[in-house]
Protein backbone atom coordinates (compact mmCIF):
# COMPACT_ATOMS: atom_id res chain seq x y z
CA UNK A 1 0.00 0.00 0.00
CA UNK A 2 2.70 2.43 1.03
CA UNK A 3 6.24 2.19 0.27
CA UNK A 4 9.03 4.23 1.04
CA UNK A 5 12.30 4.32 -1.01
CA UNK A 6 15.74 5.31 0.25
CA UNK A 7 14.15 9.07 1.77
CA UNK A 8 16.13 11.38 2.88
CA UNK A 9 15.11 15.06 3.97
CA UNK A 10 17.58 18.13 5.68
CA UNK A 11 16.24 21.14 6.93
CA UNK A 12 19.59 23.55 6.93
CA UNK A 13 22.24 21.31 8.36
CA UNK A 14 19.70 19.00 10.62
CA UNK A 15 19.35 15.52 8.66
CA UNK A 16 16.18 14.90 9.93
CA UNK A 17 15.57 11.79 7.71
CA UNK A 18 18.81 9.41 6.92
CA UNK A 19 17.86 6.73 4.15
CA UNK A 20 14.46 5.85 5.18
CA UNK A 21 13.01 2.30 3.81
CA UNK A 22 9.84 1.44 4.92
CA UNK A 23 6.93 -1.14 3.62
CA UNK A 24 3.44 0.17 4.90
CA UNK A 25 1.30 -3.57 3.82
CA UNK A 26 -2.35 -2.92 2.79
CA UNK A 27 -5.00 -3.45 5.82
CA UNK A 28 -4.03 -2.73 9.61
CA UNK A 29 -2.82 -0.52 12.03
CA UNK A 30 0.42 1.03 12.33
CA UNK A 31 1.96 3.17 14.65
CA UNK A 32 4.83 5.59 13.92
CA UNK A 33 6.60 5.88 17.18
CA UNK A 34 9.82 7.86 17.98
CA UNK A 35 10.94 10.44 20.48
CA UNK A 36 11.05 14.13 19.46
CA UNK A 37 13.31 15.08 16.31
CA UNK A 38 13.70 11.49 15.49
CA UNK A 39 11.99 12.10 12.39
CA UNK A 40 8.49 10.52 12.64
CA UNK A 41 6.54 13.85 11.98
CA UNK A 42 8.81 14.58 8.55
CA UNK A 43 8.29 11.32 7.30
CA UNK A 44 4.15 11.47 7.74
CA UNK A 45 4.27 15.04 6.51
CA UNK A 46 6.35 13.79 2.99
CA UNK A 47 3.41 10.41 2.68
CA UNK A 48 1.10 13.45 2.63
CA UNK A 49 3.17 15.50 0.21
CA UNK A 50 3.87 18.81 2.66
CA UNK A 51 7.08 17.93 2.76
CA UNK A 52 9.22 17.21 -0.42
CA UNK A 53 12.43 14.82 0.35
CA UNK A 54 15.39 15.91 -0.82
CA UNK A 55 16.12 12.41 -2.05
CA UNK A 56 14.11 9.33 -2.55
CA UNK A 57 11.07 7.75 -3.48
CA UNK A 58 6.81 7.30 -1.93
CA UNK A 59 4.90 5.10 -3.50
CA UNK A 60 1.44 4.58 -2.70
CA UNK A 61 -0.42 1.60 -4.29
CA UNK A 62 2.31 1.11 -6.83
CA UNK A 63 2.44 5.06 -7.96
CA UNK A 64 5.31 7.47 -6.92
CA UNK A 65 3.60 10.21 -5.27
CA UNK A 66 5.85 13.07 -6.30
CA UNK A 67 4.81 12.51 -10.17
CA UNK A 68 0.37 12.78 -9.52
CA UNK A 69 -0.54 14.47 -6.19
CA UNK A 70 -4.41 13.31 -7.11
CA UNK A 71 -3.18 10.33 -4.22
CA UNK A 72 -3.75 12.61 -1.73
CA UNK A 73 -7.66 12.33 -2.11
CA UNK A 74 -7.75 8.76 -0.87
CA UNK A 75 -6.05 10.11 2.46
CA UNK A 76 -7.86 11.26 5.52
CA UNK A 77 -5.65 13.13 7.91
CA UNK A 78 -5.85 14.03 11.01
CA UNK A 79 -3.30 16.70 12.29
CA UNK A 80 -1.79 16.69 15.65
CA UNK A 81 -2.93 20.52 15.84
CA UNK A 82 -5.98 22.02 13.78
CA UNK A 83 -6.24 25.26 12.96
CA UNK A 84 -9.73 25.79 12.63
CA UNK A 85 -10.98 29.20 10.82
CA UNK A 86 -12.59 30.74 14.54
CA UNK A 87 -15.29 32.94 12.92
CA UNK A 88 -16.98 29.57 11.46
CA UNK A 89 -19.51 27.42 13.45
CA UNK A 90 -19.27 23.66 13.57
CA UNK A 91 -21.67 23.17 10.84
CA UNK A 92 -20.42 25.62 8.19
CA UNK A 93 -16.77 24.26 8.95
CA UNK A 94 -18.21 20.53 7.94
CA UNK A 95 -19.82 21.79 4.80
CA UNK A 96 -16.71 23.79 3.42
CA UNK A 97 -14.56 20.73 3.67
CA UNK A 98 -17.15 18.71 2.19
CA UNK A 99 -17.23 20.74 -0.54
CA UNK A 100 -13.73 21.38 -0.95
CA UNK A 101 -13.45 17.32 -1.44
CA UNK A 102 -16.04 17.32 -3.48
CA UNK A 103 -17.01 13.68 -2.35
CA UNK A 104 -19.94 12.21 -0.74
CA UNK A 105 -19.16 12.48 3.36
CA UNK A 106 -21.23 10.49 5.87
CA UNK A 107 -20.84 12.66 9.16
CA UNK A 108 -24.43 12.27 11.04
CA UNK A 109 -23.52 8.88 12.74
CA UNK A 110 -20.16 10.85 13.54
CA UNK A 111 -21.73 13.60 15.35
CA UNK A 112 -23.78 11.05 17.58
CA UNK A 113 -21.33 9.18 18.74
CA UNK A 114 -19.50 11.89 19.88
CA UNK A 115 -22.18 14.23 20.77
CA UNK A 116 -21.66 17.22 19.19
CA UNK A 117 -24.96 18.19 18.47
CA UNK A 118 -25.17 20.70 20.82
CA UNK A 119 -22.36 22.90 19.29
CA UNK A 120 -22.98 22.35 15.66
CA UNK A 121 -24.16 26.12 15.45
CA UNK A 122 -21.59 27.32 17.92
CA UNK A 123 -18.40 29.28 16.71
CA UNK A 124 -15.03 27.57 16.58
CA UNK A 125 -13.55 29.51 19.06
CA UNK A 126 -15.87 29.55 21.57
CA UNK A 127 -14.98 25.32 21.91
CA UNK A 128 -12.78 23.64 24.09
CA UNK A 129 -10.14 21.90 23.38
CA UNK A 130 -11.14 18.34 23.51
CA UNK A 131 -14.58 19.49 21.43
CA UNK A 132 -12.44 20.94 18.99
CA UNK A 133 -10.73 17.34 18.91
CA UNK A 134 -14.18 15.69 17.94
CA UNK A 135 -14.90 17.99 15.87
CA UNK A 136 -11.69 16.73 14.01
CA UNK A 137 -12.30 13.36 14.22
CA UNK A 138 -15.50 13.92 12.34
CA UNK A 139 -13.42 15.82 9.75
CA UNK A 140 -10.99 12.85 9.24
CA UNK A 141 -13.59 10.33 9.01
CA UNK A 142 -16.69 11.37 7.67
CA UNK A 143 -14.79 10.43 4.18
CA UNK A 144 -14.26 7.08 3.15
CA UNK A 145 -10.77 6.63 2.15
CA UNK A 146 -8.60 3.77 2.06
CA UNK A 147 -5.52 5.29 3.59
CA UNK A 148 -6.44 6.82 7.21
CA UNK A 149 -3.08 9.12 8.90
CA UNK A 150 -3.85 10.26 13.06
CA UNK A 151 -1.13 12.66 14.28
CA UNK A 152 -1.55 12.38 18.18
CA UNK A 153 -5.50 11.70 17.85
CA UNK A 154 -6.91 11.56 21.62
CA UNK A 155 -5.12 14.86 22.82
CA UNK A 156 -8.08 15.95 24.96
CA UNK A 157 -10.06 13.85 24.41
CA UNK A 158 -12.70 12.90 27.23
CA UNK A 159 -12.56 8.58 28.29
CA UNK A 160 -16.19 8.18 26.95
CA UNK A 161 -14.59 9.88 24.02
CA UNK A 162 -11.50 7.88 23.90
CA UNK A 163 -12.96 4.69 24.33
CA UNK A 164 -15.55 5.98 20.66
CA UNK A 165 -12.15 6.93 19.03
CA UNK A 166 -10.61 3.28 19.27
CA UNK A 167 -13.85 1.60 18.43
CA UNK A 168 -13.91 3.79 14.97
CA UNK A 169 -10.42 3.02 14.33
CA UNK A 170 -10.74 -0.75 14.89
CA UNK A 171 -14.28 -0.52 12.43
CA UNK A 172 -12.09 1.32 9.97
CA UNK A 173 -9.36 -1.74 9.72
CA UNK A 174 -12.13 -4.16 9.93
CA UNK A 175 -13.09 -2.13 6.35
CA UNK A 176 -9.41 -3.29 4.86
CA UNK A 177 -8.15 0.60 5.85
CA UNK A 178 -4.61 1.69 6.33
CA UNK A 179 -4.24 3.44 9.01
CA UNK A 180 -1.24 5.33 10.26
CA UNK A 181 -1.15 6.98 13.91
CA UNK A 182 1.39 8.62 16.03
CA UNK A 183 0.35 8.92 19.92
CA UNK A 184 2.57 9.50 23.17
CA UNK A 185 -0.16 7.55 25.07
CA UNK A 186 1.32 3.71 25.44
CA UNK A 187 -1.60 1.96 26.33
CA UNK A 188 -3.57 3.57 23.87
CA UNK A 189 -1.03 1.96 21.04
CA UNK A 190 -0.34 -1.12 22.69
CA UNK A 191 -4.17 -0.87 22.54
CA UNK A 192 -5.18 -0.66 18.84
CA UNK A 193 -1.94 -1.80 16.81
CA UNK A 194 -1.03 -4.23 14.63
CA UNK A 195 2.74 -3.21 14.32
CA UNK A 196 5.09 -0.95 15.67
CA UNK A 197 7.42 1.53 13.17
CA UNK A 198 9.61 3.00 15.76
CA UNK A 199 12.38 5.68 14.48
CA UNK A 200 15.11 6.84 16.23
CA UNK A 201 17.64 9.84 14.58
CA UNK A 202 16.00 9.64 11.08
CA UNK A 203 16.30 5.75 10.49
CA UNK A 204 14.04 2.87 11.06
CA UNK A 205 15.32 1.27 14.16
CA UNK A 206 12.30 -1.52 14.61
CA UNK A 207 9.40 -2.37 12.42
CA UNK A 208 7.33 -5.82 13.92
CA UNK A 209 4.27 -6.88 15.95
CA UNK A 210 4.53 -6.43 19.55
CA UNK A 211 5.53 -9.81 20.83
CA UNK A 212 8.70 -9.34 18.33
CA UNK A 213 9.36 -6.09 20.02
CA UNK A 214 9.27 -7.61 23.27
CA UNK A 215 11.72 -10.43 21.90
CA UNK A 216 14.05 -7.88 20.61
CA UNK A 217 13.78 -5.87 23.62
CA UNK A 218 13.21 -8.59 26.07
CA UNK A 219 10.59 -6.92 28.06
CA UNK A 220 6.97 -8.02 28.79
CA UNK A 221 5.76 -4.76 29.51
CA UNK A 222 5.21 -2.84 26.14
CA UNK A 223 6.54 1.10 27.40
CA UNK A 224 9.61 -0.99 29.45
CA UNK A 225 10.01 -2.37 25.66
CA UNK A 226 9.61 0.73 24.41
CA UNK A 227 11.54 2.72 26.91
CA UNK A 228 14.15 0.29 26.15
CA UNK A 229 14.71 1.10 22.83
CA UNK A 230 15.20 5.00 23.76
CA UNK A 231 17.85 3.43 26.29
CA UNK A 232 19.76 1.35 23.46
CA UNK A 233 20.09 4.30 21.72
CA UNK A 234 20.90 7.02 24.42
CA UNK A 235 23.43 4.01 25.66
Amino acid sequence: MIKIDNLHKKFGKNEVLKGVDLNIPEKGIFAVLGPNGSGKTTLIKSILGMVVPDKGKIFIKGKETQQNGAYRSDIDYLPQIANFPNNLGVKELIKMIKDLRGVNADYDELIKVFKLEPFLNKKLNNLSGGTKQKVNIVLTFMFDSQIVILDEPTTGLDPVALIHLKNLIKKEKEKGKTILVTSHIMSFVEEISDEIVFILEGKIYFKGNLQELREKTGEADFEHAIANLLMKDHA
